[in-house]
């Protein structure tokens, strides 16, 4: 089958699986998840949706989240959006049997359920946050492969007369990302999108550099995303004010005008040394806690960043990476966070080891394995070890150690980083850089997969399962989140309230 006509035809067999195309209110994606807004959540089949072959697995938080897996995802969106709208024009929206007391008590509860668990404050806050930065990550793993390759053409003493042009193409975008980031900042706070890019742009407008402001020159990318995250956030405040009080006659020209003019001025004479100032602390605070903490440090990272995605806290750390890139070229942190991810797949290993009997489990593990590997471990997390319960703990001490080897190297002196974000697993090979050359940089990753991988495979064999829980599970059944749910367990899907890739 032709990979279009493969794509089209996912995109139709998960389509009457969320109630049709009238029951679709919004279609978005990230790097693995068909991201869908349900105007009546009671018309999904999960259970179906699960059983297709394209789907790893379902997550439900403030969108219905259908987890396809990177590239995947990218190409079967078009044809899902093509198929609503087609579906739109041809179908009536569809007919409730339901009273509108138990419509209303329904929507309820959802609702009150989903603002408990994900609808916090800082929560939101975050998602928010994440929101700008994740539309960002392909041109940071492109841009990142394209310094990698010419890293290495660099060194090799290779095509000197194209290094040149190909590192423009790695840096330009870096280059010009706090406009970027503005942009989107705008867009997901209510603003106006091209305004809050217009007020990030004076961050690395190359004039700034005779500006003085605290008794310091500035310099061209002073504050970098943070600084442009706090000029459009603030812009859009100013933009908002406006329109409230401008008279609706002199809007076009005013409003804009203070917007930039307002925002421009604190930007420049406020925001772009104050948020320097944190860019630098991030920079400096990294560097010693793996300088100092090393193996410690790697240790409670890799450990704790699975826990960390289950309550949505890890978004915190996107603007952080991408600081580090700005400022030294590449995250020290995603390396070691990477590790929680080695952890599940030796879990995983060992589970499918542990139930031999539990053929459900087994092709769930087997199906999921490879996207494991790969740094995609939804389908790991949320179909074998969280429902287990244990397994996920001692996967989480898997990546845990793992993290303690990268961190321990880091300590020595090896700095392992990873020049965009996003991949994870097997797929940050082309993003490695490091400062002792890219074959000890590969060898630090490679050796600290394999000790996750091993470590979480040896404490889930022999701590992962209670002689009840072997009892319950290492039997014949039906598929294992029937199962799970059956027996006490959290039953699948789980709300997860992570929003943009539960990798690191």
């Amino acid at each position: 089958m032709a990979t279009e006509d493969k794509n089209r035809a996912t995109a139709a067999a998960i389509l009457p699986l969320v109630g049709g195309a009238a029951n679709v209110s919004s279609v978005v994606h990230c790097m693995t998840r068909l991201r869908l807004g349900l105007r009546d959540r009671s018309l999904v089949d999960d259970e179906a949706l699960k059983a297709l072959p394209a789907v790893m697995g379902v997550v439900e938080d403030d969108t219905y989240q259908i987890v396809l897996g990177p590239g995947t995802v990218a190409r079967v969106t078009p044809e899902f959006e093509q198929l609503v709208e087609e579906g739109r024009a041809a179908e009536p929206a569809p007919a409730h049997t339901t009273t509108a007391d138990e419509l209303a008590a329904q929507g309820a509860a959802i609702k009150a359920e989903r603002k408990a668990k994900n609808a916090t404050p800082f929560k939101l806050f975050l998602r928010k946050i994440a929101n700008v930065f994740v539309p960002l990550i392909p041109a940071l793993i492109g841009c990142g492969i394209i310094a990698g390759l010419n890293g290495l053409l660099v060194n090799l003493g290779w095509l000197t007369s194209v290094t040149p042009a190909l590192a423009a193409m790695a840096s330009g975008f870096m280059a010009l990302i706090a406009v970027f980031v503005g942009y989107n900042t705008a867009k997901e706070f209510g603003g106006t999108p091209i305004l809050g890019g217009a007020v990030a742009a004076i961050i690395v407008f190359p004039g700034v550099a005779n500006i003085e402001a605290f008794g310091q020159k500035l310099s061209p990318g002073q504050g970098g995303v943070l600084g442009a995250l706090g000029a459009a956030v603030l812009a859009v405040y100013v933009e908002k004010w406006c329109r409230r009080w401008v008279p609706e006659a002199l809007d076009v020209l005013v409003t804009p005008t203070l917007t930039v003019l307002v925002s421009g001025l604190v930007t420049i004479f406020g925001l772009m040394y104050v948020a320097g100032e944190v860019s630098t602390a991030i920079g400096d605070f990294a560097d010693w806690l793996l300088s100092n903490g090393g193996a410690g440090a790697g240790l409670v990272l890799g450990g704790f960043f699975l826990p960390l995605v289950m309550l949505g806290l890890h978004q915190a750390l996107i603007p952080i990476h991408t600081t580090l890139i700005e400022q030294q070229g590449y995250t020290v942190l995603l390396p070691i966070l990477a590790m929680a991810g080695a952890g599940q797949v030796g879990a995983a290993l060992a589970v499918y080891l542990r139930l031999p009997r539990n053929e459900s489990i087994r092709r769930t593990i087997k199906s999921a394995l490879p996207a494991g590997l790969l740094g995609v471990g939804e389908p790991l997390i949320y179909g074998v070890s969280l429902p287990l319960g244990r397994p996920f703990i001692t996967a989480c001490v898997g990546g845990a150690f793992g993290g303690a080897f990268v961190g321990f190297f880091n300590q020595l002196g090896s700095a392992v980083g990873s020049t965009a974000i996003g991949p994870s697993g097997w797929a940050l090979f082309p993003l490695l850089d490091g400062n002792h050359g890219l074959g000890t940089t590969i060898a630090i990753y490679a050796g600290g997969l394999l000790v996750g991988y091993l470590a979480g495979f040896v404490a889930t064999y022999f701590f992962g399962f209670s002689r009840d829980l072997l009892a319950e599970f290492n039997v014949s059944q039906e598929p294992a989140a029937s199962t799970v749910a059956a027996t006490g367990g959290p039953a699948t899907p789980v709300t997860d309230p992570a929003s943009e890739p539960a990798r690191a």
